[in-house]
C-alpha cells in the first residue's frame, strides 16, 4: 500500500513529532475505549483492526499493511472503536492527534495530501464492499485482480487473498485450479 500513499504526505508525516515504536505479533496497539492520543503510520508490519462481536466472534475492520494511517477516523474521537492488534512484528510511526490536528488546520499541502489519502481509503472500501457483494468465487476473484491490476500473489499468499474476498481457502483453491485446467485454447486463464 506504501506505493499508493504519496510521497508528499509521506513527507509531511515524517515532518511531525512523532514517535517509532514496534510492535509484536499478538500485542495490541490499542485497545476499544482506550484515549486517543496518538495515530499510528504503519512503516513495517501489518495489523488488523478488530472488533468483538456479542456472540464472541471477531470482525476484522481493517487490515492494515504498510503505507497505512491506522484508524485515521480517531483523529476526531475521543475514544478508539475498536481494537488494534499486531499480526507480525510491526514498526509504527505514532504521532500526537494534536499535532496532527493542528497541521490540518495550518498547511493546506499537508491537508491536502491528507484528503487524498482519505479519499483513496474510501474508495477501496467501497470496492471492497462491492467485491463482498458479488455472489460467485470466480466474480469476486475477477473484481479483486481487476482491483490489483493483476499482481499476481506468491504461493502462501492466497490464503490472505481468500480473506480479501471472503471466501474459505479451499474454495479460492478450487476456483484457481479451474483456472489452470487447459480447456481448449483458453489464452486468458490467470495462471
Amino acid at each position: 500500500m506504501i506505493d499508493i500513499m504519496s510521497v508528499e504526505l509521506v513527507s509531511h508525516l515524517h515532518n511531525l513529532a512523532g514517535q517509532e515504536m514496534t510492535f509484536e505479533s499478538g500485542q495490541y496497539l490499542f485497545r476499544l475505549g482506550d484515549k486517543v492520543r496518538v495515530v499510528h503510520f504503519i512503516e513495517e508490519g501489518s495489523v488488523h483492526l478488530v472488533r468483538h462481536q456479542a456472540d464472541g466472534s471477531a470482525l476484522i475492520l481493517e487490515r492494515a499493511a504498510p503505507g497505512s494511517i491506522l484508524a485515521e477516523a480517531s483523529l476526531y474521537s475521543d475514544a478508539y472503536y475498536c481494537d488494534a492488534i499486531a499480526t507480525a512484528r510491526t514498526r509504527t510511526l505514532a504521532l500526537p492527534k494534536r499535532e496532527i490536528r493542528a497541521r490540518l488546520a495550518t498547511s493546506p499541502g499537508f491537508s491536502e495530501a491528507w484528503t487524498k489519502y482519505l479519499a483513496h481509503e474510501v474508495q477501496r472500501a467501497r470496492l471492497h464492499a462491492e467485491i463482498l457483494s458479488l455472489k460467485t468465487v470466480a466474480e469476486r476473484l475477477d473484481a479483486w485482480i481487476a482491483w490489483r491490476d493483476v499482481h499476481v500473489p506468491e504461493k502462501g499468499e492466497w490464503k490472505l487473498v481468500a480473506e480479501q474476498i471472503g471466501v474459505s481457502p479451499e474454495a479460492l483453491y478450487r476456483e484457481l485450479a479451474k483456472r489452470r485446467r487447459p480447456k481448449g485454447d483458453h489464452s486468458t486463464l490467470l495462471l
